[in-house]
């Protein structure tokens, strides 16, 4: 078997491993249903984004999967990849925390949105990708790569990162916690700190960028930043 999809295939049972036991260990019990209805739907998502680009463009699949502090080659992006790291771990662990203590429980309308803004979290990334396949998830430029001003790089510069925002405020609706949401304000300004540094990097290193922000102003959301 082909070793790309052998190692893809442990970790994507190492991630479901780590998942389950931040989601579940806290919440100190198997009867989560929120858990359960969140894994399937992030699964499902996650690997239908993932089978998509095997078959359809095995190369931005590879440059996705090259994440993390160890991968990055900067010392500033290594240690915003940690602090993402350290934030996606508490996006899991703080809602598992409050569905056992009962700090701030939400109706399951608020449940069943939040798992609709993580399908949504991967629409935009599935679109993104398609888009722009050198969208790495470090911060690089490789030969041949050219500025994409199509999709939904038209309406701002980073629209992975949207996606990310989206994420990271449905995961913790989707397990049943309230004040989960609040893991934004923390996450934000991190998010910040990485875009902003990326955009230095591709000011310098990516021909016509400088002139694509000048005609895409906005960096996360349309009419506001």
């Amino acid at each position: 078997m082909d070793p790309f999809i052998v190692r893809g295939i442990i970790s994507n049972i190492i991630f479901a491993v780590i998942l389950m036991a931040c989601l579940f260990l806290p919440a100190g019990t198997w009867h989560y249903w929120q858990g359960w209805v969140f894994l399937i739907v992030f699964q499902i998502s996650a690997q239908a984004f993932g089978a998509y680009f095997l078959v359809n463009n095995r190369k931005a699949l590879e440059r996705r999967v090259k994440i993390g502090p160890i991968a990055e080659g900067e010392f500033a992006q290594k240690i915003i990849s940690t602090l993402f790291l350290i934030g996606f771990l508490a996006a899991f662990l703080f809602p598992a925390f409050d569905h056992r203590f009962g700090w701030s429980p939400v109706p399951v309308v608020v449940t069943v949105i939040g798992n609709m803004l993580v399908v949504l979290s991967f629409v935009i990334f599935f679109f993104v990708l398609k888009a722009n396949s050198y969208a790495a998830s470090t911060i690089r430029v490789e030969e041949g790569q050219m500025v994409i001003s199509s999709g939904p790089y038209a309406l701002v510069r980073h629209p992975m990162y949207t996606g990310a925002i989206i994420l990271i405020a449905g995961i913790p609706l989707a397990l049943g916690s309230g004040w989960g949401v609040f893991l934004i304000v923390p996450f934000f300004p991190v998010l910040a700190w990485r875009l902003l540094d990326e955009e230095q990097f591709l000011h310098r290193n990516l021909p016509g960028y400088t002139e694509y922000t000048l005609k895409v102003r906005y960096r996360l959301v349309p009419h506001v930043w």
